[in-house]
Order: structure tokens, then C-alpha cells, then sequence
């Protein structure tokens, strides 16, 4: 087995990785970065709606914004973080240093939208595509910079740990550390392992678990399922963000319609053209997406109907092309014209409030183990993530997490022991079996943890899921790895986190919302 050794192991390539494997190679440090799929494979890619940048505006009233949408629940400490760090993380590094191609007004300054749950425009955007744009530039400088090595088709199968994969039986005493990762290669084929000083968990978002999403395919809590693993503590898990507006036409692939477009001006409406969020919450259409996603579940529930739509008939035609092209386009390529037509959207599985427990650095209770972006929760989202919160989050935490590492590495020693040679069958996995088992856990997750939930419901999750696992790491240990097969493992163990802590808290707040009725 081959065994790579390094300063940081970077476990997800998103805008969170990249970020963090940016400052950590300008920092001198030596960094190995997992990659899926090419360089824009990753949740951040497909953001739409922008990225907020508040030097303009009010921070307590930012703070309020990011503690009403969270319905109260929020890390008071978090959100002064992000609110006092993140408008410097964003100018340094998207407006300074990249120069992302951020839309201008016409005098030359950043043009600001707004979304639901922001009482003011803060959020800057390019179109309708500003994950893209920023994750483009951000991964062209990674790939651009000495000291950082993208491994293409790297999946990290476990965590490396000194209770778990050494020869020395008194490693078993010493606290919870990581020392890397065992990493699948899916072109070869072979496993190597990984020693790295420092291990971040920058894997996303969990949305695969569910039957609708508006994740990247592979998004099912790796980072999650591998920190659980290993026994680092997860939080707030029963908190999955159902993004309000997803297309939906029969036949056609599910994709994100961003919240920009409320806040520009749409407003839904049901079959008989009622704004039926007004009676709903005092900002209509652009109350906050737990509120929205529930109102609209309500609302097709009574009426029998299969989506609600979104009205832009209070935009022009020509705003409507120019400031929305890639939601244009993609529609009309489904028969959909949004500039004389409404477009049908329902809700979908769009973001983990929760995840691996972490302070504002990064850190998890694993000595030198860290968990950013989505991933990572330091409580800053609560029960309700706030729209566009989610790409500023994972700069401010790639920027803290690679100056803490630096730190760390330049004052301490590390002990980096050669890990077990990693053993795997020769059998191939039936590749049929693998997709109907993970066909039943998204139904399961979807019917019965999903937008709203039922202690009869979960209960009936958790059975399902318990025998589920069960067959599939029987599976597992039986054949040769493979990504799916991983996936599968990883996804399974996650649902089982998310129902089990739905099941622990019988209190409706923010995206958990649970009915106390027998169906």
C-alpha cells in the first residue's frame, strides 16, 4: 500500500477546500486535496443566488437577520464571527485578490440584491451563477499554486486514527487523534493512506439522502459518516434546509431556482393565482425557506395539486434576461418560458444546518481533525440557515481553520505512525443492488424525515434504515470497493444521525417541524 505523506489532507474540493488549501499552501504548508470529479464538481458551483458582503450595511441588523431566520437557536458567538469576519474574508480573497466579475450598478459599485429572511440588500451576486463564478477563479488559483496537489477521483473511505489503525496496542489509550485518511483511487482502483499533520472534512452537504435535492450527485455526508466514525461529536443534524423553489416538470431533472428571484420580485402562487404566503408571514414570499418550504408541503397537501408556481410577471421581459440568463435558458430548454409563463418549483433537500461540532477555527473534539463549510457546525445556522450565508460561511471558515493549522504546525510535533495496510476483497459489487438500496434509504428519508415529520414516522425511519445497514455492511465487507459502494455506507450511517436526532427532539423549530399526530 502506498502510503503519501503530507501537512494537510483537504477531504472536499469545494469552495471551502479550496479556500483552506489556498491559505494553507501561501502559508508554506504542503497540501494533498481530494477531489471527486473535475475542479467545479461541488455544491458551491451550483450556488445561484450570491454571496453576502455587508461592509455596507447594518451588522446588528445583519446579526438579527441570521438570529430570526434560525427561529432563536443560532450561536450568538458564531453569527459575531461571521458578521464581524466575513466581509474581510470576501474582499480579500473574491474582490482584491480574484477580482470576480461581481455585477456593477451603473455608477460603477457593487449592485446588491436581497433574499428571504434579509430585511436589507447585502447579498452580491454575478447573474445567476455566482457559485460558479467564484468557484471557477478559486479553483484556477489552487491549481495555479506550488505546494497543492489535486487528486482527481480521490474518495476518502475512513478516517486514519491512533485508536484504529496502528500496531502499537497503547495507541488505544492516547485521546481521540487523526492522523489522515485512507483515500480510494477510482481510476486504479487502489487504496493508499494518507498521513497528514492536519485532516479537514470540507465534503459538503448530505442532500443525496433524500429522493429530492438540489445537491451535487455523491452529496451524502461523507464527512459526517467518517467523523461519526471515528467519534467525533455531530450536532443539530435533525435540521436539513428544504429549499423552497426547485423545478419541477414531469420528465425533466429537478434544479435549483434561486431565491434572487423573490427577492427581485416574484411571488408565489398557487393553482387558482393566490399569494397564499401573505396570509402565511409578514414578508409573503420572502419569509424565511423553512417557512416558505412548509407553507407550500401545506398548501399542495390541501389542494392535491403537484407544484406551486413562481410569478415574475412584475419584472420585464429584458431584466428578466439579463439578470437571470442560466434560469432562463434552462427552462426554456423544458418548454418553460419565465418571461410570459410562471415557473412550477417545489421543495427539495437543499442544506445541513448541522454537522460535525466545531469551534470558530474549525476544530472538532479529534486533535487535529477539522470540519468547514457545510460540514462543519459551529451553530452559526441553528434550526434555519439565512439565504446566501452559506458561501460567506465557508470562507470565513477556511480562512480561520488554515491559520490555526499553520499555527499549530509551526510550534508542535506530530506523531505520524505508518498505518495498517488497507485489505479489500477482489469480489465486484453488483452495481444493481447498490442502487436499489439506495433508492429505498432516499424514499424512506423523503416520506418519513422529510419536510414535515411524525414521532410514528421516524419510528418507522429508523427501522427501516437499522435493517438497512445491517445488509449493507454485510455488503460492504464482502466486495471491492468502489465509490458507490462507499457512498452507499456513508449515506446510510448518515441518514440513520439525521433520523435518530429528529427522533431525540420533539420541539417544531426552523426546518424541523414535527406534528404530533399518529400518521
Amino acid at each position: 500500500m502506498n502510503v503519501i505523506r503530507t501537512d494537510c489532507l483537504v477531504i472536499g474540493a469545494g469552495l471551502a477546500g479550496c479556500a483552506y488549501a489556498l491559505r494553507a499552501a501561501r502559508a508554506g504548508l504542503d497540501v494533498q486535496l481530494l477531489s471527486l470529479d473535475g475542479p467545479l464538481a461541488a455544491n458551491s458551483d451550483w450556488a445561484q443566488g450570491g454571496i453576502i458582503y455587508s461592509a455596507t450595511s447594518d451588522p446588528v441588523v445583519f446579526a438579527r437577520d441570521i438570529m430570526d431566520a434560525s427561529d432563536q437557536t443560532a450561536n450568538p458567538a458564531a453569527i459575531r464571527h461571521l458578521v464581524n469576519e466575513g466581509p474581510a474574508a470576501v474582499r480579500e480573497l473574491l474582490l482584491e485578490d480574484l477580482a470576480i466579475g461581481f455585477d456593477r450598478d451603473p455608477a460603477g459599485g457593487l449592485e446588491f440584491t436581497r433574499e428571504g429572511g434579509h430585511s436589507e440588500r447585502r447579498i452580491i451576486h454575478s447573474k445567476d451563477t455566482t457559485g460558479h463564478a467564484i468557484l471557477a477563479a478559486v479553483a484556477a488559483r489552487v491549481d495555479a499554486t506550488p505546494g497543492i496537489t489535486r487528486r482527481l477521483g480521490g474518495v476518502a473511505i475512513d478516517l486514519l486514527t491512533l485508536s484504529h489503525n496502528t500496531d502499537n496496542p497503547a495507541d488505544k489509550y492516547e485521546p481521540l487523534t487523526c492522523f489522515g485518511a485512507y483515500v480510494l483511487d477510482t481510476q486504479s482502483g487502489e487504496v493508499c493512506a494518507i498521513v497528514a499533520k492536519k485532516t479537514v472534512l470540507a465534503t459538503g452537504g448530505l442532500g443525496q439522502i433524500f429522493q429530492h435535492t438540489t445537491n451535487q450527485p455523491g452529496s451524502v455526508g461523507h464527512g459526517v459518516a467518517m467523523a461519526y466514525r471515528v467519534g467525533a461529536r455531530v450536532i443539530d443534524l435533525e435540521y436539513t434546509q428544504f429549499h423552497p423553489t426547485v423545478f419541477w416538470k414531469k420528465g425533466a431533472p429537478r434544479f435549483l431556482i434561486t431565491e434572487a428571484l423573490r427577492g427581485e420580485g416574484a411571488v408565489l402562487v398557487n393553482a387558482r393565482g393566490e399569494r397564499f404566503m401573505d396570509k402565511v408571514h409578514p414578508r409573503g414570499s420572502l419569509a424565511p425557506r423553512d417557512v416558505v418550504s412548509r407553507t407550500i408541503h401545506l398548501e399542495l397537501a390541501a389542494s392535491g395539486e403537484t407544484c406551486v408556481w413562481l410569478d415574475l410577471s412584475a419584472m420585464t421581459t429584458d431584466f428578466i434576461r439579463e439578470r437571470f440568463p442560466s434560469i432562463y435558458e434552462r427552462c426554456l430548454k423544458h418548454d418553460v418560458d419565465i418571461t410570459r409563463e410562471p415557473i412550477p418549483v417545489v421543495p427539495a433537500a437543499h442544506f445541513s444546518c448541522g454537522g460535525v461540532h466545531t469551534d470558530l477555527c474549525g476544530r472538532t473534539n479529534v486533535r487535529h481533525l477539522n470540519a468547514i463549510g457545510e460540514t462543519g457546525c459551529t451553530g452559526l445556522h441553528g434550526a434555519n440557515r439565512l439565504a446566501s450565508t452559506s458561501l460567506l460561511e465557508c470562507l470565513t471558515s477556511a480562512k480561520f481553520a488554515a491559520e490555526a493549522d499553520a499555527a499549530d504546525i509551526a510550534r508542535n510535533e506530530f506523531r505520524l505512525p505508518v498505518p495498517r495496510v488497507w485489505q479489500s476483497p477482489a469480489r465486484e459489487a453488483d452495481p444493481t443492488l447498490i442502487r436499489q438500496d439506495m433508492v429505498l434509504l432516499q424514499n424512506t428519508m423523503w416520506n418519513y424525515a422529510g419536510v414535515i415529520r411524525s414521532p410514528k414516522r421516524l419510528t418507522r425511519a429508523r427501522r427501516i434504515l437499522l435493517e438497512l445497514r445491517e445488509e449493507i455492511q454485510s455488503f460492504y465487507r464482502g466486495y471491492r470497493l468502489s465509490r458507490p459502494l462507499i457512498e452507499l455506507r456513508n449515506a446510510v450511517q448518515t441518514a440513520l444521525l439525521v433520523v435518530y436526532a429528529a427522533g431525540l427532539n420533539p420541539r417544531s423549530k426552523g426546518c424541523h417541524y414535527v406534528t404530533d399526530g399518529e400518521d
